[in-house]
């Protein structure tokens, strides 16, 4: 979409000084949801406005805000809380029809992730949320923050931070990221190819023909630094070569070597499909981000690796990647090979968004040896040096040069090399990366530690704890082996046949990165993702806040709340295993806030179970944890998770229930009568040969379960509950009642049989409960049901030991 004069230079600003900020800042200490999708749309309809959308609990929170987001702190824009909108709303862009809700045009004017830095659910409570962007346009921290007394007035504001501009709404390019039309050109039904065609009619660009319609990528020449008036230079990223052709409504991303990437980088084929033109094909490289901005292969190949739509989708969110166009193949019915580069370079810029995930690959003329300096500095991979007037031919040509800058990577170290004086201390560390087969030696490294280094290495090589030597390693004197367990950056020239590092560098030790990080690459060979299988996350549960107060009676921490459920897993886990849990959060423990919460987040680990199912109460869909093992046991518990409520079912019979529960509920009769209606529903029950457990609620009455089998329906197993609840209040009238309505009990009992039904829920066996006692649900033989029985007599203390 061709810039207007007025905004040009703004655009033009804008773009250099958003180019060194690819990826935006990393989000550090988030605490809650992170790589979770906004987006902004921008809204032609009664009046021109931004709907900003916050993705959370499989909906899209939404707020109407009329003029827009701005990064100046001073600008307090009203945002108007609308209602939520679906999930697959997230990339909705085109002209809803007159005569519907909220008719005229809409684009994606923004959309990338968010990271909570505070509880979701607390914040809309208490009206006010605290995020970070990752956009394309907004970035860093922003607040909501309801208006007291309104309905449904929030202010969206900025915070401060590297990405304040006083410029405000107008500091960011208004068209689409995805397409690159703004909502006048919607509106208006403008052609936007009929320009571009006209001038390559008149530049009397050649037409495609059915023998030219193959797109093989031109390839480059290895060469050292060098300046030239007819060269320009641009980046060299690290990344996956591909070309990009839309033709109608079909896309294709094309790696180097043939392979079909299009459903392996989603974020850019929905954007190459939304451009608004008939016939395009770009070349370009695929690039994933690191948390610095600079191109990340490690990230990339991870991405590349995966075949599942779901974890694609997942990453597509949380490492996003961008192609960087640098060449314009053909448009329309015109093949633009014979052109010069810089001419298709110059459509190739018309083309593309302004910003988003699709970025036009800029270029310095002549100054090849000061950009690759700049390069070198700023640690990227090197430049491509290209002919200006150079045509575009498949293969390797001469008119286009890679130069390449010093490598730098992350090594395990697996030893080190004595001291060659004899003195305490260390001469080179020894070098390892990880392949299939396990860890494979690279050489090592004797320069580049200064003498902080020395002294800060030497005790941590001295406690590594001794390991065996790798295969194919060169024996020399003194070699010490040490298990790999950290990591260390290094730079090199090159990697040599014997695969050892060329003039290595020590840079730093990694502290952010497991050994497990440090892959074994080809070495100058494109790894192609195709047929490879996603890695196993591992299982680990970073927990949080150990030392915080849960029961502020007993000097109870969430500490001994995870500790306690750690303990009693193996008996707790049968009872989750296959089966829909639902969470009761207390963040701040049990005199906090608590709020109940069905939906798993989005952000969640790939290795923790989540099934969605249809929900009655919630008369939607929802994303059920599924408890099958002690990590995710823990992640639950870790998220401030007291109570374990449970279905009946389990996902693969989810109409037939495995028990049917009387819920013996006291409110204000006597703990005593609740035993006595315990004992004599067994005797019920043992009347008609039907087996039946008793457990402690936890918190003030007893349940007794009846085991089914999954013989009933939900609707079988509530008729057997008010049949035995009749029976049973029939013969204890004095102290039994089914009546619900707590006024209207009199002192007695409540016999529940209305929690058998489906999506009805159950405190598990084993769960603690936020009383002040601490105490649980614990299973009784029948024996312990008798005179004396208090619920406070199990709690996370001590029923350990009754295990």
């Amino acid at each position: 979409m061709p810039a207007s004069e007025k905004n040009k230079d703004r655009l033009a600003q804008y773009r250099a000084k958003r180019s060194q900020d690819a990826t935006p800042e990393p989000f550090g200490a988030t605490r809650y949801a992170k790589g979770t999708r906004f987006v902004v749309q921008q809204h032609s309809a009664r009046a021109l406005h931004y709907d900003f959308r916050l993705e959370w609990n499989g909906v899209l929170l939404s707020w109407a805000v009329p003029k827009g987001p701005s990064p100046n702190m001073e600008d307090k824009r009203l945002a108007v809380r609308t209602e939520d909108h679906p999930l697959d709303y997230v990339n909705f862009e085109g002209v809803i029809p007159e005569g519907n809700y909220g008719a005229g045009a809409v684009i994606v004017w923004d959309r990338g992730s968010y990271g909570a830095l505070e509880d979701i659910e607390e914040g809309l409570a208490k009206g006010k949320l605290l995020f970070q962007l990752r956009g394309y346009k907004l970035k860093g921290k922003w607040t909501l923050v309801k208006i007291k007394k309104a309905k449904k007035e929030w202010l969206l504001i900025k915070e401060r931070d590297a990405y304040v501009d006083e410029a405000g709404t107008e500091a960011y390019p208004m068209d689409s990221v995805l397409s690159g039309r703004t909502v006048s050109d919607l509106k208006s039904g403008a052609n936007l190819s009929k320009k571009i065609i006209t001038q390559l009619k008149r530049k009397k660009v050649h037409p495609l023909t059915g023998q030219n319609q193959a797109f093989r990528p031109m390839l480059a020449e290895s060469s050292e630094p060098f300046s030239g008036k007819r060269w320009v230079f641009e980046i060299k990223y690290d990344g996956y070569r591909l070309v990009c052709r839309k033709q109608g409504d079909s896309v294709l991303l094309n790696s180097r070597n043939g392979n079909d990437l299009t459903a392996v980088f989603p974020e850019i084929s929905e954007c190459v499909a939304a451009l608004p033109y008939e016939h395009v094909v770009i070349d370009g490289e695929a690039v994933v981000h690191d948390d610095q901005g600079l191109p990340s292969f490690a990230r990339l190949q991870k991405r590349g690796r995966m075949t599942k739509r779901p974890s694609i989708q997942r990453a597509a969110v949380r490492f996003p990647a961008s192609l960087y166009a640098f060449d314009l193949l053909a448009f329309d019915d015109f093949d633009l090979r014979r052109q010069p580069l810089q001419l298709r370079k110059t459509f190739l810029q018309r083309v593309l968004p302004t910003v988003g995930p699709l970025k036009y690959s800029d270029h310095i003329e002549q100054h090849g040896e000061a950009m690759y300096a700049k390069a070198e500095e700023m640690g990227l991979e090197g430049l491509v040096a290209k002919k200006a007037d150079s045509a575009y031919v498949s293969g390797r040509s001469s008119d286009w040069k890679k130069i390449k800058v010093d490598k730098t990577d992350d090594f395990v170290v697996v030893g080190y090399m004595p001291a060659k004086d004899g003195s305490d201390g260390f001469a080179s560390l020894l070098l390892a990366q990880k392949d299939a087969k396990g860890w494979t030696y690279r050489g090592k490294v004797g320069s580049g530690f200064s003498q902080q280094d020395l002294r800060d290495l030497w005790p941590r090589l001295k406690k590594s704890k001794p390991g065996k030597g790798l295969r194919d390693v060169p024996k020399e004197p003194g070699q010490q082996w040490c298990k790999p367990n950290w990591v260390v950056e290094v730079r090199y020239k090159e990697v040599t046949p014997d695969g050892s590092l060329r003039h290595p560098v020590f840079l730093a030790v990694r502290d952010d990165k497991l050994p497990e990080e440090c892959p074994l690459p080809n070495s100058d060979v494109l790894q192609e993702p195709m047929g490879l299988e996603e890695e196993v996350e591992t299982k680990r549960v970073p927990f949080t806040n150990r030392d915080k107060v849960f029961w502020p009676d007993q000097g109870y921490t969430k500490g001994d709340l995870i500790d306690y459920y750690e303990a009693v897993a193996p008996r707790l886990l049968p009872f989750l295993e296959n089966r829909p849990l639902v969470m009761t959060r207390y963040p701040d423990g049990i005199e906090g806030k608590n709020f109940f919460q069905k939906d798993a987040p989005s952000y969640v680990p790939d290795w923790i179970r989540i099934e969605t199912m249809w929900s009655e109460s919630a008369d939607r869909e929802v994303r059920y944890f599924i408890a099958d093992d002690v990590e995710s046991l823990l992640y639950i518990i870790n998220m401030g998770t007291i109570p374990l409520h449970v279905w009946a079912s389990r996902v693969d019979k989810l109409e037939r229930p495995d028990w049917c529960i009387l819920d013996l509920d006291p409110k204000d009769a006597p703990f005593e009568d609740v035993i006595k209606i315990a004992k004599h529903i067994k005797i019920v029950c043992d009347e008609i040969s039907l087996p039946s457990f008793a457990k402690t609620s936890g918190s003030t009455g007893l349940h007794v379960l009846i085991p089914l089998g999954r013989h009933l329906t939900f609707e079988q197993c509530r008729d057997l509950g008010a049949l035995l609840a009749q029976v049973v209040v029939s013969r204890l009238p004095k102290i039994a009642t089914i009546i619900r309505r707590p006024a209207s009990r009199k002192g007695k009992v409540y016999v529940d049989y209305l929690q058998n039904g489906h999506g009805r829920l159950l405190v598990s066996p084993f769960s603690a409960r936020p009383v002040p006692s601490a105490s649980v649900s614990m299973p009784l033989r029948w024996s312990e049901v008798k005179s004396g029985l208090t619920i406070e007599r199990f709690n996370i203390k001590n029923a350990k030991r009754r295990l």
